[in-house]
């Protein structure tokens, strides 16, 4: 159970790092603090005390409490080196670990530290993430946006670290209502080429699988319904399976069913990612839907789980560790006052062959 005085202090931090509460002014009395949280004096007293004393607020005595910057350089006093700080959306699987990889490679280079925190794609531990780093005083930041797709309630920290200075950057997506610096694979273009390939050998029916509440699939779909218009191909609603965050977990049953439905109709899938693909290879033998002989099958990323597998899934490049090391990179020129900096940056997929896609006879 979370003490009163807590939910107070915690209340009080988001409203200073997110910019509610600006540097120097008052914050409300302890009387008016009393009726809002619904405690006693002294439990205002208690976090204000604490609050005082990690830095977030001042007294000043017979004029109020203010807020205060102080916080930052006592969090940031465990090393005289710069530090970085990392926020993805997952760091323990896919393609995250050789991005992370790519980025402390490169800290490392110039001696600058990293600190690192993780949302699993949710806004709230995206929030305390934010926070996180605005306490501790981070000299730079790399992110990986959270629910790219959908409208972000943590936009005012962003606005905090862009007026504090704080140079960051964003990989594999970016905020479309911030105007941020970003290296990303170019997805329009991966998608695009993989429907592409599908269509040259000879597959016309052709499904696709996209997670909507990311950039990545809103982008990965324009791909793949630009490549079926320029084959005169008719984009076809019932022939698209789409989740997000939350309904992943059910992503297996959902596959079961859209192949059972779509097994005489779909002869190739498009796949959001290689994770993805492979689970629709598991869900095929489920299903005793032989591959490619009846259904073809293109991932995306070239992950370690495709290059793990037991079946060698066609798929295509992500740069992974060049993407994380180039924004270490621009964050490190950034702090050193160099101009001119790429304001956006796309990295070109390249389609590698596998096993799991069939050219058909041409009837």
């Amino acid at each position: 159970m979370i003490h009163k005085y807590q939910v107070i202090i915690d209340d009080i931090k988001s409203k200073i790092l997110s910019g509610d509460y600006s540097v120097g002014e008052q914050i409300p009395t302890e009387s008016a603090m009393q009726e809002k949280y619904e405690v006693s004096r002294h439990t205002v007293r208690k976090a204000i005390l604490e609050l005082s004393k990690e830095g977030f607020l001042r007294s000043e005595k017979g004029s109020g409490t203010y807020v205060s910057n102080q916080y930052q350089s006592k969090s940031g006093g465990i090393s005289n080196n710069k530090t970085i700080g990392v926020i993805t959306t997952y760091i323990s699987d896919y393609i995250f670990p050789s991005i992370i990889r790519g980025i402390e490679g490169r800290l490392n280079e110039d001696n600058y530290s990293l600190l690192l925190a993780s949302t699993n794609n949710d806004v709230e531990q995206e929030k305390k993430a934010l926070e996180m780093m605005l306490s501790f005083g981070v000299d730079g930041l790399i992110v990986e946006p959270t629910k790219s797709n959908l409208y972000n309630p943590n936009i005012a920290y962003y606005l905090s670290f862009k007026e504090q200075d704080v140079p960051f950057i964003m990989i594999n997506a970016y905020y479309e209502e911030l105007e941020v610096p970003f290296f990303c694979l170019d997805d329009v273009q991966s998608s695009y080429l993989a429907t592409k390939e599908l269509i040259s050998k000879g597959h016309t029916q052709i499904g696709l699988i996209s997670k909507m509440d990311d950039l990545q699939g809103k982008y990965r779909m324009k791909g793949y319904i630009k490549a079926l218009g320029e084959a005169k191909l008719r984009f076809q609603p019932e022939q698209v399976l789409s989740y997000n965050t939350e309904t992943k977990l059910d992503l297996y049953t959902n596959l079961k069913e859209f192949l059972n439905e779509n097994r005489d109709l779909i002869t190739a899938m498009v796949c959001y990612n290689d994770e993805v693909g492979l689970e629709v290879a598991n869900v095929c033998r489920q299903l005793d839907i032989s591959i490619p002989e009846e259904l073809s099958i293109i991932g995306q990323d070239n992950s370690y789980f495709a290059r793990s597998a037991n079946i060698k899934l066609t798929t295509l490049t992500h740069p992974q560790e060049q993407m994380g090391r180039d924004a270490a990179d621009w964050v490190i020129k950034k702090l050193q006052g160099k101009k001119d900096l790429p304001n956006q940056t796309y990295y070109q997929p390249v389609l590698i062959e596998g096993e799991t896609v069939k050219e058909l006879e041409v009837q």
